[in-house]
């Protein structure tokens, strides 16, 4: 059984940089054929995919996010991290690392679902 679990900073300026670790347990991140994704939920709205990294290091981001995010990972520590640059307020959300199988894609690369999914951290930005 795949588990995840957020962590980082809950506030963070704007102008600055939001960076948060996702921890997996229960299979490598390396070995196990999984998309590892990030996704959030400003207040009030559904669920915004943010973007992959999948078993091989390969990346893909939502397109109206590309140019602020960036999605690696540590094989070592079996973590992968979201950073997303030059945050607004607009920002502010529930975020949630998730992985799954290829079959949580549809073949134009869009999320169908996520098969597992973190219990998700509260990021505001504010000064």
């Amino acid at each position: 059984q795949v588990q995840l679990q957020e962590s980082g900073p809950g506030l963070v300026k704007p102008s600055q940089t939001l960076s948060l670790t996702c921890t997996v347990s229960g299979g490598p991140i390396v070995t196990t054929r999984y998309y590892w994704s990030w996704i959030r939920q400003p207040p009030g709205k559904g669920l915004e995919w943010i973007g992959y990294i999948d078993f091989s290091g390969s990346t893909d981001y939502s397109p109206p996010l590309k140019s602020r995010t960036s999605i690696s990972r540590d094989t070592s520590k079996n973590q992968f991290t979201l950073q997303l640059r030059s945050v607004t307020p607009e920002d502010t959300a529930v975020y949630y690392c998730a992985g799954g199988p290829q079959g949580d894609f549809y073949s134009d690369g869009k999320p169908r679902t996520f098969s597992y999914r973190g219990q998700g951290t509260q990021v505001t930005v504010s000064s």
